[in-house]
């Protein structure tokens, strides 16, 4: 608890309450870490889908279609929970939903393509969901010139929690293994660990978070969520007087899609292509979190003193090494030393764009420009993925080139970040919360 400095904290907010906005990094990152990249994604390529020629497409196509979903509806669900005050109600909602839609994967066996993708879809709308309401709480607990301190202490206990539920997996399928179970035996368990330590972890945010906000009164405040979508279109018409914030915007649709390569498909690249074995991946993926954890840490505090444009275009170009070497590499040891660069920028390039749209957004439309934030990131979501999948299905089965082309993501990323201004940027939101305004 000593890094929760109270200087970097706005009035009024305790440090119980940073770590219980923190947690929630720590309860979700079991999912992203268990299901989507270490286990689940390995899991139903090779044994859910057969290793078939389509099977990484289908898993791409699945999060896709999910993530297409999240980009119609967080938006208007973050206008709605503006107006409605309602951001920690709605983040309780899509907890129980995650958790139980993860617990529910444990129902996949072998052959059961259909189920399989219907949860992913389901279980990942939700995931989505409560990771864009938790995030529009940081403005409200952060002082804008520890912004990225504390969105990296969050980042980084997330990592803990994602270390955490893959170890206590691990532990379990070392053991089963030596029990002489195979896959379709011990994977569903993991998938019952991964929605407990979630739901447990979770706890602690809805027990120590508060709803700051305050329901819009009046005429302005009426209306569900055709009001909400009608705000929508209003901020996005409105973009000129956001331009930093939609440059961020940008950027974001574009590197994240190169982050989404990494956290959904690192471990069938490992399997497929460089020949890891199950226990050599959640390894792997496991030294990866704690290079995150780091990597989130660190440049949480460089970027308050760095600056948060710097501090991302750093990680971007760390993101590009990445690539290159995860593309030429044909040995263990190459892999592990592209995925300990991946670690150190996934967190760090995380919490930078988190940090930065905290410094760019409205304080009274934190959850409507989070929406906006996730949005982007869905898009991202759709193109990486789904781009790596068509390429090794068009290519039959080259990853190599899909993840050379990865790299692109990462350098269109790092040009559309040159024209953000963060001064100019929040000395408009900050105009916006004026009372002329």
């Amino acid at each position: 608890m000593a890094l929760f400095s109270t200087n970097a904290l706005n009035p009024g907010v305790r440090k119980r309450e940073v770590f219980g906005w923190a947690m929630y990094d720590f309860a979700n990152s079991g999912y992203t870490t268990v299901v989507i990249t270490a286990v689940f994604a390995a899991y139903f390529v090779g044994a859910v889908a057969g290793g078939k020629s389509w099977s990484t497409f289908a898993w791409t196509l699945s999060l896709s279609v999910s993530h297409l979903i999240v980009m119609l509806t967080i938006p208007a669900m973050g206008a709605w929970a503006d107006r409605h005050a309602a951001k920690k109600r709605l983040l309780m909602l899509t907890t129980v939903g995650c958790v139980l839609s993860t617990a529910a994967l444990g129902l996949v066996g072998p052959g059961a393509v259909a189920l399989g993708m219907m949860l992913i879809m389901v279980s990942n709308v939700f995931f989505a969901w409560g990771e864009s309401l938790v995030a529009s709480f940081l403005p409200e607990l952060a002082r804008p010139q520890a912004m990225g301190r504390v969105s990296g202490w969050g980042w980084s206990l997330g990592y803990v929690g994602g270390m955490l539920a893959l170890g206590l997996c691990l532990g379990y399928v070392l053991w089963a293994q030596a029990q002489g179970q195979v896959a379709a035996e011990f994977v569903p368990v993991t998938m019952w660990i991964t929605a407990g330590v979630f739901g447990i972890a979770a706890l602690f945010t809805l027990v120590l978070l508060r709803e700051r906000a305050q329901p819009v009164t009046g005429p302005a405040g009426a209306g569900g969520w055709r009001e909400s979508l009608r705000q929508l279109r209003r901020t996005f018409q409105q973009a000129r007087r956001y331009r930093d914030f939609m440059w961020l915007l940008a950027c974001v649709a574009a590197y994240q899609g190169g982050v989404a390569v990494a956290i959904t498909l690192a471990a069938i690249y490992a399997e497929q292509v460089i020949g890891f074995v199950q226990q050599e991946t959640m390894v792997l993926i496991f030294v990866l979190n704690v290079a995150a954890a780091l990597g989130a840490l660190a440049f949480g505090y460089w970027q308050d003193r760095l600056g948060h444009k710097l501090a991302l275009g750093i990680t971007l170009v760390g993101w590009v090494a990445t690539c290159v070497i995860a593309a030429i590499t044909t040995t263990k040891g190459g892999f592990w030393y592209a995925a300990a660069i991946a670690g150190v920028c996934m967190g760090s390039s995380q919490s930078s764009g988190r940090a930065m749209a905290g410094m760019l957004a409205p304080p009274a439309q934190l959850a409507e420009f989070f929406g906006l934030w996730t949005f982007a990131t869905r898009v991202a979501s759709i193109i990486g993925p789904l781009s790596y999948g068509a390429i090794t299905w068009m290519t039959g089965g080259n990853q190599r080139l899909a993840i050379g082309f990865t790299a692109v993501l990462f350098l269109i990323g790092l040009a559309l970040l040159m024209p953000v201004n963060m001064a100019r940027g929040r000395a408009a939101a900050l105009v916006e919360a004026s009372p002329a305004h």
